[in-house]
Parts: structure tokens; C-alpha cells; sequence
């Protein structure tokens, strides 16, 4: 999200002591992340503080200072978003009747993205490998719809195909900072959900 200087803006607030100038920021900080859809990178969070300002320390004196309520500062990828603790993930899916159905994708299309997930960049033709079956188009247009999957480097053969890799709408909707937060192959297989 690339956010536009606002030419009313007193990044530096050099009139108010160090204390409130520092929690203004943070509030900043704070409304600039609920305001927004998508994580938000640091570029962006810097042109609302003042010059010199560490985003990272603003950040975790946020989070601090969200202790105890129902929403968290995650970092998802390259930025930082605000979101719901998992805690509360029941009370939201009884209140919205979204019956673990956000991402509105079949048990096989969830299957097809952890694969994809797992062996990223990985082709239509490495998929058929891990599935036995060929992948429809209109299976990763569902998930590139949803930009939960975007296209990778060309496989170098003949053809050249294309690859397919996660997002960072993948990484926030599953809430993980990077790729790294994956569960363990070892540890899926030894939690019984592992592909046979």
C-alpha cells in the first residue's frame, strides 16, 4: 500500500514532549494498520512518523501496548497488519456463519495450495506428479483469484511453463510471517495429515 504525503501532516510534532510525541506515533502507526486491507511495509509506516523514528520499536511498544485485547500487530511478510487473535477465530466464525469457510476453496483446492506451498515454484506438471491427475486452470485461476497464489520463475524446458508460488495474501490469510512458519513435513505426517 503506498500512501500518499500528506501535505498537513506533522510527521515530527517537535511541539509535544518525547513521551506523547512517541505514543502519537504509535497511535498513527495503530490506525494506519487497521485502516488498511493488506499488510503495510515499513516505507509506508515511516512517512507518518517523524524523521529518525525506529517503525520497529513503534511497533513493539504497540503490540505491548495491545496486551489484553482481542487483536494483534502480526508481521506477514515484508509488512505488518493488524489481526484477530486465534483465540478468538470461534466467536468470529459464529458471528459472521463463516463455518471455516473464509477462503470459500474445497478440501481439494486447500490441498493443491499446500502443495503448492510446500514444493514452490512448482509447475501444473509437477502438481499431476504429487496429485496422479492433471490441475485445471480454473483450479489456480480460483487461487490466483484470490491472490492467495501468483506466477513464478518459467520451468527451464521445453515449453518453458509457467511456476506458481505463494503470496503474501497466502502468508496473512494463514497467519505467517514467512514461508518458514510452515509446519514440518515430519510434523504433519506424525499428526496423521500427511498425503498418503
Amino acid at each position: 500500500m503506498a500512501l500518499r504525503e500528506e501535505a498537513g501532516l506533522d510527521r515530527d510534532l517537535a511541539d509535544l514532549p518525547a513521551d506523547l510525541r512517541w505514543r502519537e506515533w504509535m497511535r498513527r502507526i495503530e490506525a494506519v494498520l487497521f485502516a488498511s486491507a493488506a499488510p503495510v511495509a515499513r516505507d509506508d509506516l515511516e512517512r507518518v512518523v517523524g524523521q529518525g523514528a525506529s517503525v520497529d520499536l513503534l511497533i513493539e511498544d504497540l503490540a505491548v501496548d495491545l496486551e489484553g485485547r482481542p487483536y494483534e500487530v502480526a508481521r506477514v511478510g515484508s509488512g505488518w497488519t493488524l489481526r484477530t487473535k486465534p483465540a478468538y477465530a470461534p466467536a468470529i466464525r459464529a458471528a459472521t456463519d463463516l463455518g471455516g469457510q473464509a477462503l470459500n476453496l474445497s478440501e481439494y483446492d486447500l490441498a493443491v495450495l499446500a502443495a503448492i506451498a510446500f514444493h514452490q515454484p512448482i509447475s501444473r506438471d509437477g502438481l499431476k506428479d504429487i496429485f496422479g491427475k492433471e490441475i485445471s486452470r480454473d483450479l489456480i485461476g480460483r487461487l490466483a483469484e484470490r491472490d492467495l497464489i501468483g506466477t513464478g520463475p518459467r520451468e527451464p524446458r521445453r515449453g518453458a511453463p509457467y511456476t506458481f508460488v505463494t503470496t503474501e495474501k497466502f502468508l496473512a490469510a494463514f497467519g505467517m510471517e514467512t514461508l518458514r512458519d510452515l509446519p514440518d513435513p515430519e510434523q504433519l505426517d506424525d499428526a496423521g495429515l500427511a498425503a498418503p
